[in-house]
């Protein structure tokens, strides 16, 4: 009798969390104080888009954002249910997750901090091929300059190729903003007194020194990668032209996948090749669509202002909701990936 009693109230409580978990993540959207809809249920997410508002961040950057923002609120609050269930022990994940919010901030230009890494407003630069444009690294320029004299590639190969440069470029940003997270890491780790925290710090620093080595693996190949395309020009059986796709299947190349998982994988990429290219197309629009309404705004008719504003909106909240999945397919291709091998359990 006792035994049953016990399974009942085990039952219950496991119940009553898993109902509270449920009803948390299946919550459609948070309220503030004066019961008006916020846009992220985490309240330090809703800052930072509030301030980008304020901001003004070009309509591309502000999708990017709450693209971002949403993979962060979405890894934060499963974080929490894990925690609540006593599976982040080490707090390796904790400390993922604050730092994947420190590059938020810094990549955006909200860590206030004065900004030397050129960051692009607009997204559309990677398909106009101009003469000025740079890269912001001597390198990549000269292998661009090269690339635009060589006549090894038809314009359409030059705008793909210009998007594997700025890929490449954004990549080292990323690279910068996460070595200069690992320094100020230490700087606070040398004043550690405690020594169990300094033993948890250090593990936090082991993980963050061993990011930033394969980081710089990763930007390694991806320049021999570009520098090779500029000598040789692209194979006619190029499997790929979106930089991330290629980077993924480059990644999957070395990794220990068998020929029947890469042939799987192959596919899927694929797919994740269409959602990239349809996203970037939303993206498009998105910015032209705001070019439309300033000068709608600016002859002052108030209807047509009306209808353009509706359809910017749209376009805008469409743009999000699909760079939104493309990110969150990207991240689990690249956890798949990173794994070596895919999970043949999961769904």
């Amino acid at each position: 009798m006792k035994m049953q009693l016990l399974i009942l109230v085990s039952l219950f409580v496991v119940g009553a969390v898993a109902g509270k978990y449920s009803k948390e993540m299946n919550e459609q959207k948070a309220s503030d104080k004066n019961n008006n809809q916020v846009e992220f249920r985490i309240a330090k997410l809703n800052q930072i888009w509030e301030k980008a508002i304020r901001m003004q961040l070009a309509p591309v950057r502000l999708s990017e954002l709450h693209s971002d923002l949403k993979i962060q609120e979405k890894d934060e609050l499963q974080w929490k249910k894990l925690k609540a269930e006593g599976l982040d022990e080490d707090g390796e994940r904790e400390a993922k997750l604050r730092r994947n919010f420190n590059v938020i901030l810094a990549k955006y230009g909200m860590d206030g901090k004065k900004d030397t890494r050129t960051l692009d407003s607009n997204r559309l630069k990677d398909h106009d091929v101009k003469d000025g444009d740079t890269f912001d690294d001597p390198r990549l320029d000269k292998l661009w300059n090269k690339a635009k004299t060589s006549g090894k590639f038809s314009d359409e190969e030059l705008q793909i190729l210009q998007r594997e440069f700025h890929h490449h470029k954004d990549k080292i940003n990323e690279y910068n903003i996460v070595m200069d997270t690992v320094s100020r890491t230490e700087e606070i780790h040398k004043n550690v007194i405690a020594p169990l925290e300094g033993e948890m710090k250090e593990q936090v620093l082991h993980q963050k020194h061993a990011d930033l080595k394969q980081r710089m693996r990763d930007l390694n190949q991806g320049f021999e990668r570009l520098r090779k395309i500029t000598h040789e020009g692209y194979s006619a059986d190029s499997e790929f032209k979106e930089p991330r796709v290629i980077e993924l299947w480059e990644m999957a190349k070395r990794s220990n996948l068998s020929e029947d998982e890469l042939d799987s994988l192959k596919e899927e990429l694929r797919h994740f090749e269409t959602k990239v290219e349809k996203h970037q197309h939303y993206q498009e629009q998105l910015e032209l669509s705001h070019q439309k309404l300033k000068h709608v705004e600016a002859l002052g008719d108030k209807d047509h202002i009306m209808r353009n504003k509706e359809k910017y909106n749209n376009l805008a909240e469409k743009a999000r909701e699909m760079g939104y999945k493309m990110k969150k397919h990207l991240q689990d291709l690249t956890n798949k990936i990173s794994r070596n091998g895919l999970q043949h359990n999961e769904l």
